[in-house]
């Protein structure tokens, strides 16, 4: 049964795409069948992995709103990773989805029909806290955090700590935080040291040892639609996110047997 991770910040800019579809990625070459849902309407993470938003037949936006079969909507890009995509059709969902009975649960209930085939879903919410974002956070078991190393990186956090604590009182008690990815990190910038360092004494071992740097190649691999692991395997972007793969997996001992072909916890040859 797939673990469901909520990748979430209402701060825009913070790498919180970046992280959905290098994370999945990089789980992927850990040999985890894992599948992204791209539940921001700009529809970035399906055009970070090639996924032309503009072609699709069937969208999240029809999983949502018109009840369309799951696994009718899924696409497979060229590595073989699976996506639930997102485009311009999604702008006007919350506005939709808030006459239908339920509407909490619209995506939880639409990936229960495929959970046992994945080890991982990764969902990369919006940058916001509207209908969308709550119908993330209710599907999930857990959601990581990505949090800039710049100033400001604390500003929003608050909110979407209390956000997530609405959201166990009411739809998903048992949704907790995985953890917290400090992300444009510049070790020869004294900001991006003390504030990497204010999120260890504020959150402690929720926060992942690795840290995801500003690297060109992680910058670029976008506007190559590809995710990083596979524009250059060798650059600092892709190996950290290999590495925080790592420690994801090691969280949940559960996916390491869960299909025969995985490999041990490690970076990818």
């Amino acid at each position: 049964m797939a673990v469901v991770l909520a990748i979430a910040n209402q701060k825009g800019g913070v790498g919180k795409t970046t992280t959905c579809v290098n994370l999945a990625a990089s789980l992927q070459e850990m040999k985890r069948k894992v599948l992204l849902v791209d539940l921001d309407p700009q529809g970035n993470a399906t055009m970070g992995l090639g996924v032309d938003k503009n072609q699709l037949s069937s969208s999240i936006y029809d999983v949502l709103i018109d009840g369309t079969s799951i696994a009718d909507a899924i696409v497979v890009d060229d590595s073989g990773l699976d996506l639930l995509a997102s485009n311009i059709d999604l702008t006007g969902a919350e506005i939709e989805l808030i006459q239908i009975e339920r509407w909490e649960f619209r995506l939880r209930e639409a990936l229960a029909a495929i959970k046992n085939r994945y080890d991982f879903i990764l969902i990369d919410c919006p940058p916001s806290l509207g209908l969308l974002t709550v119908n993330g956070l209710v599907a999930a078991d857990s959601v990581i955090v990505p949090v800039q190393c710049e100033y400001y990186a604390l500003e929003g956090l608050t909110a979407l700590m209390s956000s997530i604590r609405r959201v166990v009182a009411s739809l998903n008690p048992s949704l907790a935080i995985e953890g917290l990815v400090r992300t444009m990190y510049d070790p020869r910038n004294s900001l991006s040291r003390e504030v990497s360092s204010q999120l260890v004494d504020y959150f402690g071992d929720r926060v992942y040892r690795t840290l995801i740097p500003r690297n060109v190649r992680l910058a670029e691999a976008p506007s190559h639609g590809v995710p990083v692991v596979f524009y250059d395997k060798y650059s600092r972007g892709a190996i950290a996110y290999l590495t925080l793969a790592g420690e994801v997996v090691k969280k949940h001992p559960q996916t390491l047997d869960a299909n025969p072909t995985n490999n041990s916890p490690g970076v990818a040859d």
